[in-house]
């Protein structure tokens, strides 16, 4: 089986500020951003990573999901329990300065991991979990 990986979600609060903060801050570019039938399409990609696609999403955003079930997570998302993203980076004080000068919400500064990598840690503006890991010479 040949399997590649093409998109993956993160639901945000508010789209423009989660543009804001994934295009002005850490740099992706905008692949689509369209409006459909009430809903807004919006996806991201590393340079160096263009075939994989971030999704910006509402929370609940899928069809089959109750009012009660988007209730519950917009709720979780507000919390900051819902899920983030990994990013591999080859500098990651770099990417933690520049993150912090943001003034996103630092979860953990850079320090090195006993499996191997230094990683960094912080909140999207949505309360998604970030890490940033490179790996250790």
């Amino acid at each position: 089986m040949d399997l590649t990986l093409s998109h993956c979600f993160i639901a945000v609060h508010d789209h423009d500020e989660a543009l804001a903060f994934y295009r002005d801050v850490l740099g992706l570019k905008v692949r689509t951003d369209v409006t459909a039938e009430g809903m807004r399409w919006v996806t991201l990609v590393t340079p160096a990573q263009p075939e994989v696609e971030i999704v910006l999403e509402p929370p609940g955003a899928n069809p089959n999901a109750s009012p009660a079930d988007r209730q519950v997570l917009t709720e979780l998302l507000a919390k900051g329990v819902l899920r983030g993203l990994v990013f591999r980076t080859p500098d990651c004080d770099a990417v933690f300065e520049r993150v912090e000068a943001s003034g996103a919400e630092v979860v953990q500064e850079p320090m090195d991991q006993p499996y191997g990598m230094r990683d960094c840690a912080f909140r999207d503006p949505s309360g998604n979990l970030l890490r940033f890991t490179q790996a250790r010479r």
